[in-house]
């Protein structure tokens, strides 16, 4: 049984090819049952988010065509249309749980430390819950108790935290502030709302929310006490704008250099700031190349955020410190795994052992009262019961603490465990999603 995870995300990858590689909601489910069906993985979960695109598999013995690394590979290329291999990475084992620790403690996000990325973790094993199972679900569980711990332990968080913040930031370097400025913004998700936040916290006169469900824009300028629009209708206002942040679920670009000129040509040479955090792009780069137009993607918000990284940085160390001691207790568990078929084996063959042994003393012994017999099934069984207690505490030790391997190995040779029936399936343990008393403090 290996942990791997696979995939590409902003380190690796440009966002012409991230935001095509970018699986919707409705999609996870069947990328992941390809992927079990290309490699016989055991578990899976799809972390798809506007920077990542990552498989988390448990991967056994194989009944597909491929390795989990080169299933994903396919899968990835395949939707790339091109070679995939200078992007994608792939890591096993303890790091593939420090990197997926990590990623939801912010440390890999593209913005160091930002909180947003702790929710999508959540909610990508929520969604591929049908294919996960009590090593993934354990793995994530644990991911997200690290989120919390690095927010909570560390100054990690601090500043601009979100690609919203960071995209207001950028606009503040543009207008110098965004007091009594006005803002559109297209979009009603979550991104959309965070954004809207933030601008109105900066100042912003007048905000205006247009989507393609009016009822969801609708609600989310009452709340925030911005004025909703019909999507057909945001054109017509877009010269009375200073700041046009997208962040929609579009399929493709919905805002072109037509949209864009008409509102050029009135606003008397007014600089127009275009902020683009959605992926797939909502806005064409061609607008970009528009007089008086400023346009910034995804991207470009490392720029904004290069001053707070250096005061995040300084909480690394202690952040990688309760990762490290999270992967090791993670890993601990996940080890003592590989005892518990051994332990079922080799307690299932001394009962066989036992009962035969009994059948046999008792033959002997002719007939015996109900209270004899009793007498002696219970002395047969709570000698098994002894000479097993200590074994089995060892064997479950010693897969915890990296020593495992061998001596679990050495158990089933010394006892010719295997030899009869097929070892459990270790996945098969009890699912431990439900947190427990210290998990969830």
């Amino acid at each position: 049984m290996a942990l791997i995870v696979a995939g590409v995300s902003h380190r690796t990858t440009p966002i012409e090819a991230r935001e095509r590689l970018a699986y919707g909601a409705s999609e996870i489910l069947r990328a992941l049952a390809e992927l079990r069906d290309a490699a016989g993985a055991r578990e899976g979960v799809l972390l798809s988010t506007c920077n990542r695109t990552e498989f988390y598999i448990v991967e056994g013995d194989r009944d597909g065509d491929l390795e989990a690394a080169a299933a994903v590979s396919q899968l990835l290329a395949g939707r790339l249309g091109g070679d995939i291999a200078p992007y994608v990475y792939a890591r096993r084992d303890r790091e593939a749980a420090a990197h997926l620790f990590r990623v939801a403690g912010g440390l890999d996000s593209m913005i160091l430390g930002e909180a947003q990325i702790h929710g999508q973790v959540r909610d990508a094993w929520e969604r591929s819950r049908a294919h996960s199972g009590p090593v993934l679900n354990r793995l994530f569980q644990t991911a997200l108790l690290v989120g919390a711990r690095v927010r909570t332990e560390t100054a990690i968080g601090r500043g601009a935290a979100s690609v919203s913040s960071a995209a207001v930031q950028l606009a503040k370097k543009i207008f110098g502030s965004l007091q009594g400025r006005r803002a559109m913004v297209l979009g009603a998700g979550e991104m959309a709302e965070l954004a809207l936040e933030c601008l109105v916290d900066e100042g912003v006169r007048a905000a205006v929310v247009a989507n393609r469900t009016f009822d969801r824009a609708a609600e989310l300028a009452q709340r925030h006490g911005a004025t909703a629009l019909h999507y057909d209708e945001c054109w017509g206002e877009l010269h009375h704008v200073d700041l046009l942040l997208c962040s929609t679920s579009a399929p493709h670009a919905i805002v072109s250099p037509d949209h864009v000129r008409p509102a050029l040509a009135a606003r008397g040479g007014r600089p127009l700031c275009i902020l683009d955090i959605a992926l797939p792009r909502d806005v064409e780069p061609a607008v970009g190349e528009l007089d008086n137009v400023f346009l910034y993607d995804l991207d470009d918000l490392r720029a904004v955020v290069a001053a707070n990284l250096e005061r995040r940085a300084a909480e690394l160390p202690t952040a990688e410190q309760v990762i490290a001691f999270e992967v090791e207790k993670y890993w601990q568990w996940l080890a003592g795994l590989a005892a518990v078929p051994v332990v079922t084996q080799f307690r299932q063959e001394m009962e066989r052992v036992r009962e035969e042994e009994l059948a046999a003393a008792l033959r002997k012994l002719g007939p015996l009262s109900p209270a004899q017999r009793e007498a002696l099934e219970h002395f047969s069984r709570a000698l098994m019961n002894k000479f097993l207690h200590e074994p089995s505490v060892r064997l479950r030790a010693a897969a915890a603490n990296g020593r495992g391997l061998a001596v679990v190995d050495a158990a089933r040779y010394l006892f010719a465990l295997g030899e009869r029936t097929p070892p459990a399936d270790p996945a098969g343990a009890p699912d431990p999603s439900a947190p427990t008393g210290e998990e969830g403090r």
